[in-house]
C-alpha cells in the first residue's frame, strides 16, 4: 500500500474540520484514508481519452424548482380540532421544564 497521505496531513484535516484525534486515532485514520485511495486505484486502469469530465451526472439541468404558490392554509378552528387539550386558541402541552403541568 502506498502513503498517499501522512500523518502530518491526517492532523491538518482533523484540525481542519474540527475533530479531536489522538495520536493512536491519527495512525489508524492515516491507514484507513490510505486503503480507501487504494481502492480506487481500479479507475485509473480505464481508457479515459478524449472523454470531456462531467461535473454534474445530470448534465446541463437547471433549476427544476416550482414557482412558489401561495394556498389557503387552516383556520385556527381547524388546527386546533383534534388538539387533546387547548386554551385561549392555542395548544396545551404538558411541561417539560419546571415543576409539570400544562403550559
Amino acid at each position: 500500500m502506498a502513503e498517499h497521505l501522512t500523518e502530518t496531513d491526517v492532523r491538518s484535516i482533523a484540525e481542519y474540520s474540527c475533530i479531536g484525534l489522538t495520536a493512536e486515532e491519527v495512525v489508524a485514520m492515516t491507514a484507513d484514508l490510505n486503503a480507501i485511495i487504494d481502492s480506487l486505484a481500479p479507475i485509473t486502469e480505464y481508457n479515459l481519452e478524449g472523454v470531456p469530465p462531467t461535473f454534474h451526472p445530470i448534465g446541463d439541468l437547471a433549476n427544476v424548482m416550482r414557482d412558489d404558490v401561495e394556498v389557503p392554509g387552516f383556520t385556527q378552528q381547524e388546527a386546533l380540532m383534534n388538539a387533546p387539550k387547548q386554551e385561549d386558541g392555542s395548544f396545551l402541552i404538558p411541561s417539560i421544564l419546571g415543576e409539570g403541568g400544562d403550559r
